[in-house]
């Protein structure tokens, strides 16, 4: 889309192009100078590929594409990047670098980049205008992955923290409407409009309590507007501030501990721990001993009063002491010091002193996780100094481990595999080896070894969801991004790797290929060609998911794509017919009186729900107290009577409207002639002619026949394929009930005739409606204006062709479709 008009200032360009000469020169150039100042305007969305069109250039500039080499058309910005160059092969503008709204323009409104356009021989210059569009291609987003914010657990209920808020580069609709908090007992989510930017607030609803939690996890999601809405997150971790109201409680009340005699010194025995709710200096505790504790015993142990780690000070002689007993303090650091109280046992044992050793033979290999139970992955060996059953040595695993150890020759053992690996669950181990001699009591060691599992590929891509659902807008243009599907495998490298592609299936004889297109790398589908919802409603397309592993895997996902109706259809008028001319003409007598029927104008819409629901209003009359039309059904009617003075001749022009955003509506102009004398036929036939008046009960008599005979005859088939579908049933197979050549199919539960009479004009209603589908309604209309009855019957319609729907009904009934043909009865008026 462009536009022309014509420069009101030299531009940055044509400035440069004249410092290039002498005054004389210009003087001499102004009298040969024909420049053809306009403008052109352009408008796009942001983001399109490089080399999308933007426009004709070459044509909108009226130049053939022989002109553009020959008189060296160039394209100039104003600002230092290219975003835009021509095609000098067939005069378009495309677009050369990728054109982001955000990034030229920033938060303001109206993005406009502005180009020069020169032509020389002679020398012309253009000033073209090119309009970004913004498209909702950012999500909203926090600065920080994290919001922290510390309440203390004396705060009551209605106090307020600020949270930080969220951005959104995009504009308008696309950019950031609301917040929401995840669920929790504590908080809720309040938001505050502060000069135009919406600021998240939370509020504490009810009171915390540090011991029973300390921290609190929550999600506060931002949501813009766009279609489809995009949305960001943080994480909002609330810390609950202490106060110092427990004492320390130590794990158990007593410790026990038997130390071997040769135990060195140094060595850690036992740990005491205790803890405190508390946190802080609250919470933080300190170690120590009673103070009635022996010197001796001091002497001998030493608590780390931090840890509490209660280690060997000096050297332990079994046949002195064999028990020692003393009292642990556990105190926290707060400004009112509480204290817990714990025992500790520690029994002097003769023991054996030498722990076994485990030696690695080989080093542990990685293994592919397809491999069988019992493949060998490491040698390992056990010694042990001392003797007799002291140096017997057993390995184990500890438990819970694909592996297990088998004794080999010697002192050998293999580690092996015991069950089947998954890479996926657990691509790497560490298995821990304890060696245990047989010694009273036993002593053991513990070394740690890593087995690496290898991928293979072993898992086929996996769906986010088995079915998605699209709702798309008709005359939507080509290149739009529709949906986005994503599958995940779980495989590392080349066989986690995924790309996708479109199944190859038809959508009436149509590859569903020429409708969308998908990005193989990231799942994007895009539109090949706009949608029309009066031609197709559902398109169902197959998305497949395939690795690069060797061989690959793949699976499948159905996106279901519901096109959704716009009002891009204007209502058609059906009667009163104007085949004749763009004039329907009508009479009637000038002894009418108030609320005469005049005639009634009938009119459909191709679109479908609100779209196509019509009124009908009075635009334009000759006489706008004579006649007014009723909203709904179209009737033209008298508003008051007729009088002498009124001109026999008067025009009205009836606009008929649709409900639709933004509505659409087209006119119909009917000509009234006032005639004195002139009798409603009706009437006069019923006076003078009771012959006719039997003919036309005959005729209304057939048509209730007719479609009575009709609805029998659909109900009976209905029945009846109903049994055959439940004896089917019980037999294994299955049956179906459609209409033919048709999309609906749920058949309509209703079926009204009423035949009316108003005035000269006679029609007959046929009224249908199904419980879950709008009501359908045909009328036939009886003309007193020709010497024929014209028999018409109207059937809605979703196309825009509506000459066939003046000859044919749908009378919506099941299994069938019924088409009664349009009559003409010429009436006998001898």
């Amino acid at each position: 889309m462009f536009s022309r008009g014509t420069f009101t200032s030299i531009t940055a360009v044509e400035m440069a192009v004249l410092r290039c000469f002498s005054w004389r020169e210009l003087w001499l150039l102004c009298l040969s100078w024909n420049t053809i100042a306009a403008q052109i305007r352009y408008s796009i969305p942001e983001e399109l590929k490089t080399g999308s069109v933007v426009g004709n250039i070459a044509k909108d500039l009226d130049l053939k594409l022989s002109d553009i080499s020959e008189r060296r058309l160039q394209i100039a910005a104003e600002t230092g990047k290219q975003y835009f160059s021509v095609d000098l092969g067939k005069g378009e503008l495309v677009i050369a670098d990728r054109v982001d709204r955000e990034e030229i323009c920033g938060s303001t409104p109206k993005c406009t980049l502005t180009l020069e356009a020169v032509i020389e021989n002679p020398l012309q210059m253009y000033r073209v205008e090119i309009d970004i569009q913004d498209i909702n291609d950012n999500s909203p987003s926090f600065a920080n992955s994290q919001i922290v914010v510390n309440v203390e657990e004396a705060k009551v209920p209605g106090a307020r923290f600020r949270l930080e808020s969220a951005k959104d580069p995009d504009i308008g609709s696309n950019t950031l409407t609301s917040y929401a908090l995840s669920k929790n007992d504590h908080f809720v989510l309040s938001v505050k409009n502060k000069d135009g930017t919406k600021v998240p607030e939370l509020v504490l609803e009810k009171a915390l309590d540090r011991e029973k939690e300390s921290a609190h996890s929550l999600v506060l999601t931002a949501v813009d507007g766009g279609t489809p809405s995009r949305s960001g997150s943080t994480a909002v971790i609330i810390r609950v501030q202490d106060s110092n109201d427990n004492p320390p409680v130590f794990e158990r009340p007593s410790y026990k501990a038997r130390v071997p005699e040769n135990t060195p010194k140094g060595t850690v025995i036992l740990t005491v721990k205790a803890k405190d709710s508390d946190e802080g200096a609250n919470g933080e505790l300190m170690y120590s001993y009673d103070p009635n504790t022996p010197i001796s015993i001091q002497n001998l142990f030493s608590i780390d009063s931090e840890q509490g780690a209660v280690s060997v000070t000096e050297t332990l002689d079994f046949e002195t002491v064999s028990t020692f007993k003393f009292e642990v303090i556990a105190s926290d650091k707060g400004s009112s010091p509480l204290e817990g109280l714990c025992s500790v046992e520690v029994d002097i044992i003769d023991v054996n002193d030498n722990v076994p050793e485990i030696v690695l033979k080989s080093v542990p290999k990685p293994v592919r996780e397809d491999a069988a139970p019992g493949t060998v992955i490491a040698l390992i060996g056990a010694k042990d100094s001392d003797s007799g059953d002291n140096g017997k040595v057993r390995l184990s695993l500890q438990p819970g481990l694909p592996f297990t150890i088998k004794p080999s020759i010697s002192n050998y053992y293999a580690l092996v595999t015991d069950s089947n690996l998954d890479h996926e669950t657990s691509p790497k181990y560490t298995v821990e080896i304890v060696a245990r001699d047989a010694g009273a009591p036993p002593l053991e060691s513990r070394t740690q070894i890593t087995v690496d599992v290898l991928d293979v590929n072993d898992n086929p891509p996996v769906f986010t969801q088995a079915s998605y659902t699209v709702y798309v807008k008709e005359n939507i243009g080509a290149g739009n991004v529709l949906f986005t599907v994503s599958a995940n495998d779980p495989d590392q490298g080349e066989n986690a790797k995924v790309t996708y592609s479109i199944l190859e299936s038809k959508n009436k004889d149509v590859p569903v290929s020429s409708y969308f297109y998908i990005n193989s790398e990231n799942g994007s589908i895009f539109s090949m060609s706009s949608f029309d919802y009066e031609k197709m409603k559902v398109l169902k397309v197959q998305v497949q998911a395939r690795d690069q592993g060797s061989p690959s895997l793949s699976s499948n996902a159905t996106v279901h794509v519901f096109i959704v109706d716009q009002n891009d259809n204007a209502p058609a008028v059906i009667y009163p017919s104007a085949a004749l001319g763009s004039v329907s003409h009508q009479r009637m007598p000038r002894s009418a009186k108030a609320g005469h029927l005049v005639t009634k104008v009938t009119a459909v819409d191709a679109d479908s729900g609100h779209n196509a629901w019509i009124s009908y209003r009075l635009a334009e009359a000759t006489d706008a107290s004579l006649f007014g039309v009723s909203f709904h059904t179209g009737e033209v009617r008298t508003k008051r009577s007729v009088s002498e003075q009124d001109d026999s001749s008067q025009r009205l022009l009836i606009e008929i409207r649709d409900n639709g955003e933004p509505a659409q509506s087209s006119t119909v102009t009917v000509e009234v002639l006032i005639e004195d004398g002139f009798h409603e036929p009706v009437s006069e036939s019923r006076q003078k002619s009771p012959e006719l008046n039997k003919r036309s009960g005959r005729i209304t008599l057939y048509l209730i026949v007719a479609l009575a005979s009709v609805s029998s005859l659909c109900l009976m088939t209905f029945f009846i394929l109903l049994v055959k579908c439940a004896r089917g049933s019980r037999g294994g197979s299955s049956c179906c009930i459609r209409r033919s050549d048709s999309g609906y199919k749920t058949p309509n539960r209703n079926l009204q005739i009423q035949l009316n009479t108003d005035g000269p004009i006679k029609y007959v209603e046929v009224l249908g409606g199904d419980v879950m589908s709008q009501s359908q309604s045909f009328g036939s209309y009886l003309s007193p204006m020709s010497e024929f009855s014209d028999f018409t019957l109207v059937k809605p319609s979703s196309t825009t062709d509506f000459t066939d729907t003046l000859n044919v009904l749908d009378a919506s009934l099941p299994d069938s479709t019924w088409t009664f043909e349009c009559q003409q009865v010429r009436e006998n008026t001898s």
